[in-house]
């Protein structure tokens, strides 16, 4: 039986566009006429709902044509070892590759411990990704084969952005004639480090340059998407413009 939808881990936000949610990370399933796009792979513990995703459409792991990476972090890769090894292609920015092999290796703005330590409302919400395996992740192969401006070889062919700052590499993606814009972590509704909602960028803790993740909300706002889905946080439906203003106004943390 399908859980229902206040149990559930996943939802539809859009026609054939699903969002799966654990422990305030996200990633999305787009079912396309050509075949199973997911973005992002989140945390080892969203193998069960991805899996109740897929049964609820018909669909085993080994139905997903391209895993296409926002970027490497671990809370983005989780889960992408299995669908490649089940025949999907890993996709990624070539400034996030080796990030994509190695997810922990990388070194943010302002040293992660005394952060979280100085917003203990980011606690729980950073506790909730450890039990679900965000220190337990493994890195992937992915190909290189993201461009900025370019449509991805994936079901879909969602047009790759490349939005640097959070990670060298990091790329947010536009389903152009459904207005509907992946964000990844380039803008966020929750951040994990503050437990702070609203949209804006996420925390020095995580982030490899603040100054560039700012310039980067441009090449968001451009796109003029009427829903924007984000690594971690509620979608929103405000427009893209509104939630670049409101990451601007927020600003760098």
């Amino acid at each position: 039986m399908t859980p229902s939808a206040t149990t559930r881990a996943w939802s539809e936000v859009d026609a054939d566009l699903f969002r799966i949610c654990v422990a305030d990370v996200n990633c999305y399933l787009w079912r396309t006429p050509d075949g199973l796009t997911l973005f992002d792979a989140g945390l080892p513990g969203m193998r069960r709902p991805l899996d109740d995703l897929l049964a609820h459409l018909g669909a085993t792991t080994s139905d997903i044509d391209a895993l296409v990476l926002t970027h490497g972090h671990f809370d983005h890769v989780g889960m992408a070892r299995r669908v490649r090894g089940a025949g999907a292609s890993v996709l990624v920015h070539a400034g996030d590759a080796t990030l994509a092999r190695h997810p922990y290796r990388y070194r943010p703005a302002s040293p992660r411990l005394p952060y979280v330590l100085g917003h203990p409302r980011g606690i729980p919400v950073i506790t909730r990704m450890a039990a679900d395996g965000a220190l337990t992740v493994k890195g992937v192969e992915a190909s290189a084969r993201v461009s900025h401006g370019r449509p991805v070889d994936a079901p879909g062919s969602p047009l790759a952005l490349w939005t640097p700052g959070h990670t060298d590499g990091h790329c947010a993606y536009l389903l152009e004639d459904r207005g509907v814009l992946i964000s990844g972590d380039a803008l966020v509704t929750l951040d994990p480090y503050t437990g702070r909602s609203g949209a804006q960028i996420v925390a020095r803790a995580a982030t490899a340059d603040s100054d560039e993740a700012m310039h980067s909300l441009d090449v968001l706002a451009q796109t003029d998407a009427n829903l924007v889905l984000s690594g971690h946080g509620e979608p929103s439906r405000e427009g893209i413009r509104a939630d670049v203003a409101e990451a601007r106004r927020i600003g760098p943390h």
